[in-house]
């Protein structure tokens, strides 16, 4: 997620936070019991009834959404669906001929699950291709890369990311392609955007895209090292602003990973953005972390789970020490002022990654942002 040079290409690696594994200790890539790869036109059909959605103009328009990421290997179980509007599934996999694989038997069985549960609450499920890490070992970039460069490809990958959602009974797609990296990249995405549109939202699907910043966590000034044409945006419903992972800007600093004044000149950019663009804010959503950060780089990150085990009373602070080091995150107190600083900048809810690094009960993060959106007399009815 960082700046345009050889050095930040390799730091880049680490910054991503896809693979951070629940509990005390997280690592960035989780490999080590990695199923074989699932090929999705290979998976035994959904035993649920399949229907055609409409999505509700006003639920796009006026209403506040919550998202929470989740993990393929995520227990079903531990996400509060009963608060979150859309859960986006993490992740499927493209390969470089528009083919997509996901994490083997468990991840579909997890999948189907989650489906069921979110159905009870109204939540919809949402599938992310992509995502920093592939399946088959290294960057996701290249294959994504190489599939949405060529016409054929792309249409593959459009239509086998379409049957998924049709047979899985699935309500949308989100786009998580880390990053485009030139215009061409920028082009390419925005074709393949148009296209999956195109498929989805006459079905009554739903189409979101996950973006990087854009904004040095040091400076506050805009990078270029990635690159997104604005017409896309006309094509989705939501644009999830990865507003973390600030910590690689400028030399490692875990204090940068997402503190308020690094979210405000986001807020503020991708805002300025969508109104040079005439292109409506409702459709920007604020993504934040939900795991802590150290200070000591050789220590790995840890749950926001994790550090209200060690004390509920950390709930209240940014930082605590564990490990052996200093972490920062973000605690009650700061999600509750960036929730209030999208809604005040117009903007159409809040993101999380990820589900499963939260707490429960009165400390949890999901909650807290949840009560914020509903005094906004905004958030989806019933959510």
């Amino acid at each position: 997620m960082k700046k345009r040079n050889i050095l930040l290409a390799l730091v880049i690696l680490f910054t991503f936070t896809g693979g951070i594994f629940t509990g005390v200790l997280y690592s960035k890539n989780n490999t080590e019991k990695a199923p074989k790869p699932l090929k999705i036109e290979e998976s035994p059909k959904s035993v649920k009834n399949l229907e055609e959605k409409e999505i509700p103009e006003e639920s796009l328009e006026e209403s506040k959404v919550l998202v929470g990421y989740v993990q393929d290997f995520r227990d079903p179980n531990v996400v509060d669906y009963s608060k979150l509007t859309h859960l986006i599934f993490s992740f499927a996999h493209p390969t470089a001929d528009g083919g997509i694989l996901l994490n083997g038997d468990s991840a579909i069985n997890n999948l189907r699950t989650m489906v069921k549960k979110a159905e009870e609450h109204d939540t919809k499920v949402i599938l992310a291709v992509g995502g920093w890490f592939h399946i088959n070992g290294g960057e996701s970039y290249e294959p994504f890369k190489a599939a949405i460069s060529n016409s054929d490809s792309r249409t593959r990958l459009v239509n086998e990311l379409t049957s998924i959602v049709d047979r899985e009974n699935l309500d949308g797609i989100d786009i998580d392609f880390e990053h485009p990296r030139s215009k061409a990249d920028a082009a390419n995405l925005a074709a393949f955007t148009s296209e999956l549109s195109t498929q989805l939202h006459p079905k009554g699907k739903e189409l979101s895209v996950a973006v990087y910043a854009k904004i040095h966590a040091v400076t506050g000034t805009e990078m270029g090292f990635v690159v997104y044409e604005p017409s896309m945006f006309q094509h989705v419903d939501h644009v999830n602003i990865m507003a973390y992972d600030g910590q690689w800007d400028g030399g490692y600093n875990a204090a940068n990973l997402s503190p308020y004044p690094f979210t405000e000149k986001i807020v503020n950019y991708w805002a300025t953005l969508f109104d040079e663009n005439n292109l409506p804010k409702e459709k920007l959503v604020l993504g934040v972390p939900f795991y802590a950060q150290p200070e000591d780089p050789a220590i790995k990150q840890v749950s926001y789970a994790a550090i209200i085990n060690k004390d509920p009373a950390n709930a209240a602070n940014d930082t605590v020490s564990m490990n052996g080091t200093t972490y920062h995150y973000n605690g009650v107190n700061t999600m509750q002022k960036k929730t209030n600083l999208a809604l005040n900048h117009g903007f159409g809810g809040m993101m999380l990654w990820e589900a499963g690094h939260d707490s429960t009960g009165d400390q949890s993060l999901t909650s807290v942002i949840y009560n914020e959106l509903v005094k906004s007399n905004d958030v989806v009815a019933n959510k």
